[in-house]
């Protein structure tokens, strides 16, 4: 029986809410303990894949736009509270080293008017674009195959994937990367 992207985006994030709200590194270990765990480490060392998905102003936009930079990659929504808490670490470390080279791009599965008025609200100033199909084949081809939202990729200036955080990711810690990488 096949289960349709929705389905499994939904299951998944009702698993990683239950994780999420149980506390005491509940969350890490399913993470960590899931067939999706595997998928996306796999990713990790492989040449990022392209995506074209439209901005909250209708343009459309190419993962090549950023080919040199250090790349972050978030999947979310915003109805995800783990995605909203860790927005504004990244807001302030795009404003910090996107000089040096750091481009966050945020890729919403949500409605692009929900979409807007978050970003608007939260003050992100780093591409953020919207979709729901063609969002969540992009994520699924970034090593996201159980759904997990947040999902997040980081990406050297040579176009490798570098690391994936499925779920939450702490500002400490990706910062310590993106320093390395930049």
């Amino acid at each position: 029986m096949k289960i349709s992207k929705t389905v499994k985006y939904g299951l998944g994030g009702v698993a990683l809410l239950v994780a999420f709200f149980a506390g005491d590194g509940t969350m890490r270990a399913y993470l960590e303990s899931t067939p999706g765990a595997t998928a996306a480490k796999a990713m990790e060392t492989t040449y990022r894949p392209g995506f074209e998905l439209k901005d909250l102003d209708g343009k459309l936009r190419n993962a090549n736009e950023w080919n040199g930079q250090v790349m972050v990659v978030n999947f979310w929504a915003t109805w995800c509270p783990p995605c909203r808490k860790e927005m504004p670490a990244f807001i302030e470390l795009q404003d910090k080293y996107g000089g040096l080279g750091l481009q966050f791009v945020g890729i919403a599965l949500d409605d692009a008017r929900k979409v807007e008025d978050f970003v608007d609200t939260m003050g992100v100033e780093y591409p953020v674009l919207v979709g729901q199909e063609d969002a969540t084949a992009a994520s699924d081809a970034y090593g996201n195959r159980l759904g997990a939202l947040p999902y997040t990729a980081v990406v050297d200036r040579e176009g490798t994937i570098v690391k994936t955080y499925r779920g939450e990711v702490s500002k400490a810690s990706i910062e310590k990367l993106i320093n390395r990488l930049l």
